[in-house]
C-alpha cells in the first residue's frame, strides 16, 4: 500500500514537472507587462516603446508598456520586485534606479542585486558638455583654465540633487580640480534658458535634448561624456580626449525581471531584447532619441556592468558628500 502511494505521488510530481516544462516551452501565452518607473513621454518611456514593439513581434505576444512613476523610479521598481517570476512582468531600469538610487537611499523597499533578475543591457545615453555662447571658451581645456582662474564664480546646472547629471558634473569637477557652484533644477529642460542667458555656465545634458540648441546656435558643445566618441555627435571629442583620461559617464538602460526567473526564460528574453535593439529600425529610433544601442551581452555581463557602475557612483557620492536633498 505504501509503495503504491509512493508511486502515485511520484507520478503526480512528474506530471506537475511536465506541465511546468511544457508551459515554459510555450512561453509566452499571454501579453507581457513592461513596467516603466517614470512618466509617459520621457526618455525611458520612449525607449521602452521602441524596443518592446520590435520584441513583441518575435515573441508572438504583445508587450504592454505600463508607466508606474513616482519616487524617482522606486514605485515601479518595487512593484516588479514583488511580482511573480513568470516572465510576464518586466522592468526597464536605468542607472538612476539601479546604480545611483541604492547609494543615495539606504531604505529602498527592495535590494537591487538580490530582488531582480538581470535580463539585458539595451542602451546607453551619453551627455554633452554645454556652455553659453558668451563664455569665452571653445574647448574643455579652456573651460578648466577659465574655471581655475575664477574659483566659485561659475555656476553649473543639474536636473536635481543626486541625479546622474549632478554626479557626472561632480566627477568632472573632481578630476579637473575646479570649484564650480551647483545650481539644481527640476529637470535639465528648465535649466536650458538660464544656460543660454549665461546665468549658469555649464550643463551636462543628453544629446537628444542638448544638440538642438547647439545646432540652432544658442549653446556650445565642448565634448561628450562617453568613453568613445558617439555616432550621435561624431565630431565632438570625449572628455578623455580633452585632458581628463579615463573619464566616462553615461546613463544606461536595461531590462530586469523579478528574482527567481527560470534560466530558460532569462536566456529567451535576453536573446529577444538583444536582437530587438540590434535591428536596423530600432537602432534608428534609439539614435533619434539620443541613445546608443548596447552591443550583444549576456545577463551576467549586464549584471557585472551595473555593479561596476554602482561602485563608480558610490565613490563619487561619498567623496563629494552628495545627498538627495
Amino acid at each position: 500500500m505504501v509503495t503504491q502511494c509512493r508511486k502515485a505521488l511520484l507520478l503526480c510530481v512528474g506530471l506537475v514537472w511536465c506541465t511546468l516544462i511544457a508551459a515554459q516551452g510555450a512561453y509566452p501565452t499571454r501579453p507581457i507587462r513592461l513596467v516603466v518607473p517614470f512618466p509617459a513621454g520621457g526618455a525611458t518611456d520612449l525607449l521602452a516603446r521602441a524596443i518592446s514593439q520590435r520584441a513583441s513581434q518575435t515573441l508572438g505576444q504583445s508587450i504592454v508598456v505600463d508607466n508606474r512613476a513616482g519616487a524617482s523610479g522606486v514605485i515601479g521598481s518595487a512593484e516588479v520586485a514583488k511580482s511573480p517570476p513568470d516572465g510576464y512582468t518586466l522592468l526597464v531600469a536605468t542607472s538612476s534606479t539601479h546604480s545611483i538610487g541604492p547609494e543615495l537611499n539606504a531604505s529602498l523597499p527592495y535590494h537591487v542585486e538580490t530582488d531582480f533578475t538581470p535580463i539585458a543591457h539595451v542602451a546607453d545615453a551619453p551627455s554633452l558638455v554645454l556652455v553659453p555662447n558668451t563664455l569665452p571658451v571653445n574647448s574643455v581645456k579652456e573651460l578648466i583654465e577659465y574655471a581655475k582662474a575664477r574659483p566659485g564664480r561659475l555656476n553649473y546646472a543639474s536636473s536635481g540633487n543626486g541625479t546622474v547629471v549632478h554626479l557626472m558634473t561632480e566627477a568632472f569637477k573632481e578630476q579637473a580640480g575646479v570649484y564650480i557652484v551647483h545650481v539644481p533644477y527640476r529637470g535639465t529642460a528648465l535649466a536650458i534658458p538660464d544656460l543660454v542667458s549665461d546665468k549658469t555656465q555649464l550643463l551636462f545634458d543628453s544629446v537628444v535634448s542638448g544638440m538642438p540648441h547647439v545646432k540652432a546656435g544658442r549653446l556650445k558643445a565642448l565634448a561628450v561624456t562617453s568613453a568613445k566618441r558617439t555616432s550621435l555627435a561624431p565630431d565632438l571629442p570625449t572628455l578623455g580626449e580633452s585632458g581628463l583620461p579615463g573619464y566616462e559617464a553615461t546613463a544606461w538602460f536595461g531590462i530586469y525581471a523579478p528574482r527567481g526567473l527560470p534560466t530558460e526564460l532569462v536566456n529567451r528574453l535576453n536573446a529577444e531584447f538583444v536582437a530587438a535593439v540590434q535591428s536596423p529600425e530600432v537602432r534608428d529610433r534609439l539614435e533619434r532619441l539620443g541613445a546608443e544601442p548596447a552591443s550583444a551581452n549576456t545577463p551576467a555581463q549586464f549584471a557585472a556592468m551595473v555593479q561596476l557602475d554602482r561602485r563608480r557612483w558610490a565613490r563619487v557620492i561619498k567623496e563629494r558628500h552628495i545627498s538627495p536633498e
